[in-house]
């Protein structure tokens, strides 16, 4: 039995060692981010408010909408996040991290929602 155990265990650290993501990945991901954001806003400029009044037209624009702010918002994650490391070293204590980062999502935020 101990053998059947210590082989088990084995397959469990090889199966669960850590992996390291393609160095790709975040510009990946981000690149396919600002598409789907782009194109929900293209969706949402492109439909008309005339067809506000039939229900059955406005599931196109919510689901735009959705989508829309879950990829803008994962976008504004991904680069705060990436540069997280950097304002944790130029800050001096929590406080002043925390306002690094809010500033930093702001200027995320203003950054992907262009003046409209």
């Amino acid at each position: 039995m101990t053998d059947a155990a210590a082989n088990f265990e084995g397959l469990l650290r090889e199966a669960l060692a850590p992996v390291e993501p393609p160095e790709d990945l975040v510009l990946r991901l981000e690149s396919a981010l600002t598409s789907i954001t782009e194109m929900a806003v293209d969706e949402l400029e492109a439909w008309e408010l005339s067809a506000m009044r039939d229900p059955r037209n406005w599931v196109r624009p919510a689901a735009a909408a959705l989508v829309g702010v879950s990829a803008g918002t994962a976008l504004v994650v991904l680069r705060v996040r990436s540069r997280h490391r950097a304002r944790k070293q130029q800050s001096s204590n929590l406080l002043e991290l925390a306002e690094r980062t809010f500033q930093d999502i702001a200027e995320e935020a203003r950054r992907i929602l262009p003046d409209r």
